[in-house]
């Protein structure tokens, strides 16, 4: 098939070469290539030393020197240029203590992690593919490049990273592979959280959100994601479920759209449901209270993979507000819209629409016509521009103070003129509200 590097990757290989260098385009960018996808980067390989590529360009970054990595600043962009390098012992599981620069191409992709990775390529020599990544292209498979053992000891990363990959591209895991996964999972926790995040996130905003699945089966989140297996074996015998609390999730996750935050909520809206669950009289499971629990459990397990406070903050609302369910009535709708806030709601109709796909099939139909009818009702309230929150109201501290309202007294009264402007949008008009908030001072004020 036809290859085509953008200009500037061609003319980084050409100038490398007119020095007297090889030079390929290497990893993720020609298997993205070979697939017909447009790479989101390209790096490339050389047999150059890292000082002979700063001293051929110009404008170059010293990202990863010690590794043989430099940056080469071009009008197009910025490329990382790796010399050709064997790595040393790699005493952490993560990184090589030591490495050496070698003239080989082989030597340096016989170290990658997954034949597909593996590959390198240039416009004079065309493809080289030492361990058929090609064929693991067309069979759609991921396989490690060598023993899958020697690879998980050197970067146990890449038992995520495998999973990971898998997702993205629509693959199975070659036998060998998956079978080293499951061995070597018990060293994940020698990993640090930042890097177990960023691969679950990849995981997660793949086109194949459920391979999370995956993780259950190989054993790797009982070791660093223990809660999930607790779902997984948590049943739910009620009306409106058919699955287990884990098998729920997993079908719920396909179905929100692919941003971080509601593929998180999707992920831990149910997590409390396993500390949670009772048996009724009728023989049915009740999980009173689990979306307050949840929401709790959520951020310390967000808080332990060190998300980002905002990351955080989104997911655990959308878990806490996701049970709750008002019917089509205007009043109810805005009420609901007070509680989850206007930025929120999208994100949350859309986690419930989720919530109700992975269901039982028979209920399905019911509960995505309830949604619609509070979608509708939520594109009335905000055409109307209906006041939803205190700062919406037509009046507020100042009025408050004026009337002689002081400290909690004023948030209180502002609480009650919201709820009485949430009942009757038709009442937030400054006469109104005064009204309303005089008569309220003084039964707080005889009360005393």
């Amino acid at each position: 098939m036809e290859m085509r590097l953008p200009g500037p990757v061609s003319a980084l290989i050409r100038r490398l070469e007119e020095n007297g260098y090889e030079a390929y385009a290497v990893g993720g960018c020609v298997r993205d290539m070979l697939l017909c996808r447009t790479p989101k980067d390209y790096d490339v390989t050389t047999n150059a030393l890292p000082s002979e590529i700063k001293r051929i360009f110009r404008r170059t970054v010293d990202t990863g020197i010690a590794h043989g990595t430099v940056t080469v600043l071009l009008s197009g962009g910025a490329y990382e240029v790796t010399t050709y390098r064997l790595d040393g012992a790699y005493e952490d599981m993560r990184h090589p203590k030591e490495v050496t620069f070698s003239d080989r191409l082989e030597e340096d992709l016989k170290r990658r992690d997954f034949t597909v990775n593996a590959m390198a390529w240039n416009p004079k020599s065309g493809l080289v593919d030492l361990f058929g990544g090609q064929e693991d292209l067309r069979e759609k498979r991921i396989r490690c490049v060598g023993k899958a053992s020697e690879r998980f000891s050197e970067d146990v990363l890449r038992i995520l990273r495998a999973v990971r990959f898998a997702a993205q591209l629509g693959f199975s895991i070659e036998e060998e592979t998956l079978r080293e996964i499951r061995i070597s999972a018990r060293n994940l926790p020698r990993i640090s959280k930042e890097r177990i995040r960023d691969e679950l996130v990849k995981l997660l905003i793949s086109d194949r959100p459920g391979d999370f699945r995956i993780l259950y089966e190989t054993g790797i989140t009982a070791v660093i994601l223990p809660w999930f297996d607790a779902m997984m074996k948590t049943p739910q015998h009620c009306g409106y479920h058919h699955v287990n609390v884990g098998e729920h999730t997993l079908l719920a996750l396909p179905h929100v759209p692919a941003e971080p935050v509601l593929r998180l909520a999707a992920l831990l809206h149910d997590v409390a449901k396993p500390a949670l669950r009772t048996v009724g009289e009728d023989g049915e499971d009740h999980f009173h209270g689990h979306a307050e629990r949840g929401a709790e459990m959520a951020g310390e397990i967000l808080r332990d993979l060190k998300f980002d406070n905002d990351t955080i903050r989104r997911t655990v609302h959308l878990i806490r507000c996701h049970s709750l369910r008002p019917e089509g009535e205007t009043e109810a709708v805005r009420r609901c819209l007070a509680a989850v806030g206007r930025e929120a709601f999208p994100a949350y109709l859309a986690l419930q629409t989720a919530d109700s796909m992975a269901k039982e099939p028979s209920r399905i139909p019911e509960m995505l016509s309830r949604i619609g009818e509070v979608r509708a009702r939520y594109g009335e309230i905000t055409e109307r521009g209906d006041a939803v929150t205190i700062g919406e109201l037509a009046v507020g501290g100042n009025e408050m103070l004026a009337l002689g309202l002081r400290g909690p007294e004023v948030g209180k009264t502002l609480s009650m003129l919201l709820d009485t402007v949430l009942a009757d949008p038709a009442r937030n008009t400054k006469k109104d509200l005064l009204a309303a908030a005089a008569a309220y001072a003084e039964t707080r004020i005889e009360k005393k």
